[in-house]
């Protein structure tokens, strides 16, 4: 006599015999899934609504459904429900829940659609809430980000290529390099949210449905913008998770970049800032010690994004049409990159209005490395010298000065006519570290009030980005 399945199953019909006990563990996805608990009831209701408008279910019974489902969902939020792996997975767990608490019509809940446009239904509601945080998160780092550049405009510091002293630049024009990164980051996630918002629900397991069924009005009742053409698509497109972990993977970056320049300038090797004492910690052996904890973590976190990038695109490369049971494995990627996003975006929005600049530190760097080198160059061609024959000139007085150990401007006139007989003392007005600053003063550039005008239009681009 055959062995007889487990009744639990909701595929139970077709099978002989029940799962094996490792097996159930292994495929079943309940223990991570469940995140997705209130979107499931969510998408639920919806789905019940338009098949009593439709004319499948009838009120009663869509009452009955929808009552049921808020009752299952206080449970969950009052951390009441109870998940049971035998049921794999959050949707069968809170369909026979539903069933529990309202009888047979509970079953007819799951008329017209399958797991499988379900859980895309799911994912999707789950991300764009997720998204519409992560961009209220990134609003309030952008407008710290123009708060410190203003603040901060006419600060003068070394600004570098290759990691060596280049040119002097503004404290806030390099913020307004980082909102540069963090806006386009921002603007990435607005567009990434539009093609999450697409409705899977009705294409059934992958063909649709026979039932007379309106799409468009559970679109109109989750607040979705479009309704996915394909059923086959529409099940096993698993792009808008890609889409956002290749997103949150650049915007890991920058804040990795950022990281690390916090890290540099909070050394005692350059002290350019102190970060508060709130986001870093100490050591257990060194009692000195302060350690900037919060932007290595975040630093460090960038690389299991990237990882679950690679990791999801691995996932789908080589799956048919249309679902498998492969795409379970989106989720865990998924769920990570959204909490490790999040956390970053948080620590970066409560950290940087904190920072303390050290404005005498950084203009003393600002003198060392001959940063106004250029700037030299650059009145030497004014005064007529072709640039390549100015380079050279101001190249050679940079190997005297690293000679003696001396500043250029340290330099006397007499020195400077060994290499060009012609120049006067007009040459020391161009070596003057705040007036190279202020010269720089064209849309985009470093001067002081090219910064402020910045801040001015930084504030209108988040406004027309966010609003």
């Amino acid at each position: 006599m055959p062995a007889t399945p487990d009744p639990e199953k909701p595929w139970g019909g077709r099978f002989t015999a029940p799962t094996d006990a490792f097996v159930e563990e292994f495929t079943a996805s309940v223990g991570f899934d469940q995140r997705l608990a209130l979107q499931d009831i969510r998408g639920s209701i919806a789905h019940a609504c338009m098949l009593a408008e439709c004319g499948v279910l009838d009120d009663a019974e869509f009452t009955v459904i929808a009552e049921g489902l808020e009752a299952v969902r206080a449970d969950i939020e009052a951390g009441q429900f109870e998940w049971s792996v035998k049921l794999e997975d959050v949707h069968m767990n809170i369909e026979r829940a539903l069933v529990e608490r309202v009888g047979d019509v509970g079953k007819k809940l799951h008329t017209a659609r399958s797991r499988n446009d379900q859980v895309a239904t799911d994912i999707r509601l789950y991300l764009r809430e997720r998204i519409d945080g992560l961009l209220t998160a990134l609003r309030s780092l952008l407008d710290g980000l123009v708060a410190l550049a203003e603040r901060e405009a006419d600060t003068l510091m070394p600004g570098y290529t290759h990691l060596q002293a280049a040119q002097p630049i503004a404290f806030g024009h390099h913020m307004l390099a980082w909102f540069e990164m963090i806006l386009r980051d921002t603007e990435r996630l607005r567009d990434c949210r539009r093609r999450v918002n697409v409705l899977p629900l009705g294409a059934g397991a992958l063909a649709g449905t026979t039932f007379p069924i309106d799409r468009e009005r559970v679109a109109e009742l989750l607040g979705f913008d479009a309704v996915a053409e394909n059923s086959l698509d529409a099940v096993s497109d698993r792009d808008f998770a890609i889409e956002f972990t290749a997103c949150a993977s650049i915007l890991m970056m920058h804040y990795s970049r950022m990281s690390e320049e916090l890290v540099l300038w909070n050394s005692q090797a350059f002290g350019f800032i102190d970060i508060a004492d709130a986001f870093c910690t100490g050591s257990s052996m060194m009692p000195q010690k302060k350690n900037p904890d919060v932007p290595e973590l975040v630093r460090g976190k960038s690389g299991r994004v990237f990882g679950h990038l690679v990791g999801l695109l691995t996932l789908m490369k080589s799956q048919p049409l249309a679902y498998n049971k492969d795409n379970q494995e989106d989720k865990e990627p998924l769920f990570d990159t959204v909490d490790t996003l999040d956390a970053a975006t948080r620590a970066f929005a409560e950290l940087v209005p904190t920072l303390r600049v050290r404005r005498e530190r950084l203009r003393a760097a600002a003198a060392q490395g001959f940063i106004n080198a250029t700037d030299l160059a650059d009145h030497l061609v004014r005064m007529g010298r072709p640039f390549r024959d100015a380079h050279a000139v101001v190249g050679a007085a940079v190997a005297l000065a690293v000679e003696r150990g001396c500043a250029l401007d340290e330099l006397t006139l007499e020195d400077y006519r060994r290499f060009d007989a012609g120049l006067d003392e007009s040459i020391f007005n161009a070596l003057d570290m705040d007036r190279a600053l202020n010269a720089r003063n064209h849309f985009g550039g470093t001067a002081p009030a090219q910064v402020r005008a910045a801040c001015i239009r930084a504030r209108e681009r988040i406004a027309r980005t966010l609003d």
